[in-house]
């Protein structure tokens, strides 16, 4: 190998390394979980398995077939994960459909079927003939559909005097990256003239190098991807779904007392009643006026108020940390704000009765 393959085969690996670092870094490493981030790390992750096949085949012949298998398979995925990620992060999305889980299960099967019945070392032919045609036509159809789920983006990307937002930026570049990719190894597969086995994984290295430019540079990374990470995705619910989501949030309150725990966050009970983060905040917000915080203190002080006239050997501060706070000071605050007297009035005024 001469100093310009090894260069080459540097970069183009060293693309396929940072780009499993980075998944993981989506997939576990940022604060706020958002679903979209879960796949762009999943995405990232085949695309860095099928990359890291092409570099390692290209620059080494003799590796055994498995590799080739492996690489192949992990292709099979990066159109659906393309998919669920920029439908998640257009629409918002915190908790995942059950036809996307069925999606997936579903792909997995013809998968581990296939890689057990007819593994490549014995069947190559199969597998560059049939097989390899049937993943990329796959992958293309899955382009299509997630060019239509980002149109409104790609129309406004066209035209003149409207400028995107970061958010829609990174979704095009990241959109446009797979195109690239696809693109390249489509056209090698096919044997196409001045194309090359290995421009894929350049191609590949190249986005992701810019990627981490940016977010090296950028200060918040969790929300980079979505749309709008502050705002209502949907308009006003009508009054009687808002109804239905009242009764399922006040019975997940009451039955499961939820409110206990100290660190309960708004998707943790959005996802209780099987809607976004944004929409429940939407829904304390329009129909009862209130915000999260209020919303569970409000349980969590009428629970100690309760404790407080029936139970009088608990003390104050361990009521507190009974109902849900995590401190006394919040405790003594809450209280106040909620029923205007303290903790220790109220507990004397029962204790008179």
């Amino acid at each position: 190998m001469n100093i310009g393959k090894e260069l080459l085969f540097f970069f183009s690996a060293l693309g396929a390394f940072n780009g499993l670092i980075l998944s993981l870094y989506f997939s576990f490493f940022t604060k706020k979980k958002y679903l979209s981030n879960y796949f762009l790390g999943a995405l990232l992750f085949a695309l860095s398995v099928r990359i890291g096949k092409s570099v390692f085949v290209y620059f080494d012949g003799n590796l055994p077939k498995i590799y080739l298998q492996i690489g192949l398979s992990a292709c099979f995925f990066i159109g659906p994960l393309l998919y669920c990620f920029l439908k998640s992060a257009v629409k918002g999305l915190e908790v995942m459909p059950k036809s996307w889980k069925w999606m997936i299960a579903l792909l997995f099967l013809p998968v581990l079927v296939v890689g057990i019945c007819y593994p490549y070392e014995n069947y190559p032919g199969l597998w560059n003939q049939y097989f390899g045609k049937v993943i990329y036509c796959q992958w293309f159809i899955f382009l299509v559909v997630s060019g239509f789920v980002i149109k409104d983006t790609l129309k406004k990307m066209i035209a003149k005097g409207q400028q995107l937002t970061a958010a829609e930026v990174w979704l095009l570049m990241i959109f446009f990256g797979n195109v690239v990719i696809f693109i390249s190894f489509f056209l090698a597969m096919i044997r196409a003239p001045f194309t090359s086995y290995i421009s894929g994984s350049i191609g590949f290295s190249l986005i992701l190098y810019l990627i981490i430019s940016v977010l090296l540079y950028r200060k918040k990374t969790d929300d980079l991807f979505l749309f709008s990470p502050n705002k209502y995705t949907g308009k006003k619910l009508q009054e009687e779904e808002a109804g239905t989501l009242l009764g399922k949030l006040e019975r997940v309150m009451t039955e499961q007392a939820v409110y206990r725990n100290p660190d309960l966050k708004l998707s943790d009970l959005s996802k209780g009643i099987h809607v976004s983060s944004h929409q429940l905040s939407q829904l304390l917000n329009d129909n009862l006026g209130k915000n999260f915080t209020t919303f569970v203190n409000e349980f969590r002080i009428n629970e100690a108020c309760r404790i407080i006239s029936t139970d009088h050997r608990l003390t104050l501060e361990s009521i507190g940390y009974e109902v849900g706070f995590n401190s006394k000071s919040t405790f003594f605050a809450a209280f106040k704000k909620i029923t205007g007297t303290t903790p220790l009035s109220y507990q004397q005024n029962t204790l008179k009765k």
